[in-house]
Formats: C-alpha cells, sequence, structure tokens
C-alpha cells in the first residue's frame, strides 16, 4: 500500500516508519507535518492510506480530514498517542469518514513486530476493504423459527466510517421516551469503544452504554458492541460476544449481529445500515428483510462514505432509502403505532 504520514512529531513519524517498514509490501510516499500540508498534498498525490494525528499546529487532524474526505477521498486512520484526552477529536474524525484509530507504536520498546501489530493489523483490514487483499467467502447462515413469545421491538443499528457522527444526528432525533431497544453494532477498537458510548450519551441525550455479555436488549436502552469480538443475539433472547467467524476482517461484524436478529428475535425490529466503507451489514440487512423485518438504508448523499448502504440497496437489502435526518423520524413514527 502507499501510505502517507500527518504528523509534526519526529520521533512518532520515526516509529510508524518503522512499522510501515516491517512489512515490505508498504510504502511511505511522502510526510506532511500538519493538516493543511496534508490536504495539498493529498492533491497532488492521494495515498491508499493515511496516518492521521489529531495535534498539529495550523490545521489539526478533524479538519484535515474533513477536507481530504470532501476533496481527495482516501482511506484514514487515525494515530495517537493519548487515546483518553482525544476521546472527542476521534469520534469528530470518524464523524468525517476516518475508518479507524490506533496508538502510535512504541519506539525502541521491546520487540518491534509486536509493538507493531496493532498498526499493521489495522493496515491489513484497510487493505481487505479497500480491494487490495481478496476478501473472505461469504458466510452461508442457516436459519431457525423465531419463538412464539410476547411481541418485543428492536432496532439494530450498523455504521462505519462516518458512523459516529451519523448515529450523534439519528439519536438526538430520537424522543426520550422512545420504545424500542437499540443495540449498535460501529466499527471501532475495543479500546475506544467505552469513550465513545459516553461521548454518544453525551451528545444525544439518550442513555447508551456497552453491551454486556448475556444481558437482553431492553426498550429505552441503547447498547453499543463493545469489544473487538462479534455481538450475537442468541436463540435466547440474550446477547452475546463470540470470536466466531475469526477470518471476518470486519470487527465487530454487523453482518454477524443483523443475521443473528433475523434468525431469533421473536418481536417486531428494524434493521438500519448507515455510513460506511466496505459491504459489512448489506447480507445481513438483506436476510433480515426476507424474514419480514423492515430494512433502512442510508442515502449516498448523507452519507460520509457510500459504501456500506451503496452495497445494500444494490442487493435490494432495504426497503426503504432515507437521508440521515430522516430515520429517526421514521423510526418514532414506526414504534408509536
Amino acid at each position: 500500500m502507499k501510505i502517507a504520514i500527518v504528523n509534526d512529531m519526529p520521533m512518532a513519524v520515526e516509529a510508524l516508519r518503522r512499522a510501515i517498514a516491517l512489512e515490505p509490501a508498504h510504502q511511505v510516499v511522502w510526510v506532511a507535518s500538519n493538516g493543511a500540508d496534508a490536504v495539498a498534498r493529498c492533491l497532488e498525490q492521494t495515498p491508499d492510506l493515511l496516518l492521521m494525528d489529531l495535534i498539529m499546529p495550523v490545521m489539526d487532524g478533524v479538519e484535515a480530514t474533513r477536507l481530504i474526505m470532501a476533496q481527495t477521498p482516501c482511506a484514514i486512520v487515525i494515530v495517537t498517542v493519548d487515546r483518553k484526552q482525544n476521546v472527542h477529536r476521534v469520534f469528530e474524525a470518524m464523524g468525517h469518514g476516518a475508518l479507524d484509530v490506533v496508538d502510535t507504536p512504541a519506539l525502541g520498546a521491546g520487540d518491534p513486530r509486536e509493538a507493531a501489530a496493532p498498526l499493521l493489523r489495522k493496515i491489513l483490514n484497510i487493505s481487505w476493504l479497500i480491494g487490495q487483499q481478496k476478501p473472505t467467502a461469504a458466510r452461508t447462515v442457516t436459519t431457525a423459527p423465531r419463538l412464539d413469545a410476547q411481541r418485543r421491538t428492536l432496532v439494530a443499528i450498523g455504521s462505519s466510517a462516518g458512523g459516529p457522527a451519523a448515529l450523534e444526528v439519528l439519536l438526538k432525533g430520537l424522543p426520550k421516551n422512545f420504545t424500542a431497544a437499540i443495540v449498535l453494532v460501529q466499527h471501532v477498537d475495543q479500546v475506544f469503544a467505552s469513550g465513545m458510548a459516553d461521548w454518544l450519551a453525551g451528545a444525544s441525550g439518550l442513555p447508551v452504554r456497552l453491551a454486556q455479555e448475556g444481558e437482553t436488549p431492553q426498550p429505552g436502552q441503547v447498547l453499543l458492541a463493545g469489544t473487538n469480538h462479534h455481538l450475537r443475539l442468541l436463540q435466547n433472547g440474550t446477547l452475546a460476544y463470540t470470536p466466531e467467524p475469526v477470518n471476518e476482517i470486519y470487527r465487530p461484524s454487523i453482518d454477524v449481529f443483523f443475521e443473528s436478529v433475523a434468525r431469533y428475535w421473536s418481536g417486531d425490529a428494524v434493521g438500519v445500515l448507515l455510513t460506511g466503507m466496505g459491504r459489512d451489514g448489506a447480507q445481513g440487512l438483506k436476510l433480515m428483510r426476507e424474514h419480514g423485518f423492515l430494512t433502512l438504508a442510508q442515502d449516498q448523499q448523507s452519507s460520509a462514505v457510500y459504501g456500506m448502504p451503496k452495497a445494500a440497496a444494490a442487493i435490494g437489502a432495504a426497503v426503504e432509502i432515507r437521508p440521515l435526518e430522516r430515520i429517526a423520524g421514521r423510526l418514532t413514527e414506526i414504534f408509536s403505532k
């Protein structure tokens, strides 16, 4: 992959260079010391992947991400040395289209390959997403009849690049007495999941927390998938985390959760697929539609990255395609009847 680095700290740049050099297939094509320089360099030579710092002079990483995704879109991963202090900036950048976030690898600390492993794994995932590596084969999913039970209501939402900002808009648009349970699956590393739940709770005004192993989605509660394992709904109606399928490049996988809802949810449900790069969620949304659930996808104009919703629309997975600002109203209409 052709990789660019945007960072004003020489030691961080050197650490990233050394980590990237561990994989001969990767090449650092340029380095920028601030966001404004990065925007200009992308106009001259757009990389396959951009490793973006957050705190820089002249223009920070959030604004640079916004401008690059508007002018010369490419895969962007946020690299930070202090994720706790920068959590709000991380989700702002992801709202503008950054795909993921990772800690800056430690320079000269123990085994260099071990220190670089999280970053190299992110780069491998991105290469799959943008088509430079062969994706995993589609899964065959067997279905089971839903159990007769008291009717329950669920909104299953999947999002990726641009998702934090989209989720903020959607959740803000729901009334405080919204009656359905909500489960969110966002592509975000588990070390940032708790911060994202807190950020969404503060930004939207709704109660948002991480989904716990063995709990049942409850009316009016918003649960966020909180680990790098996949979140599933089990036949008894509880939630569980599982490493399977281990070769799934999207972690946590939206398809895995949507497919489990199609198989086991015994009440009324709506599947919602929001902005994101790649195809995750499209097949799961289609399975939900085939099992009689209403399915919604975000439209192109309001998507930061029109990948996942486009894939869903292409296979007829979405019953309705709507602008982001109209999805909350539609959900309110559905569950107020």
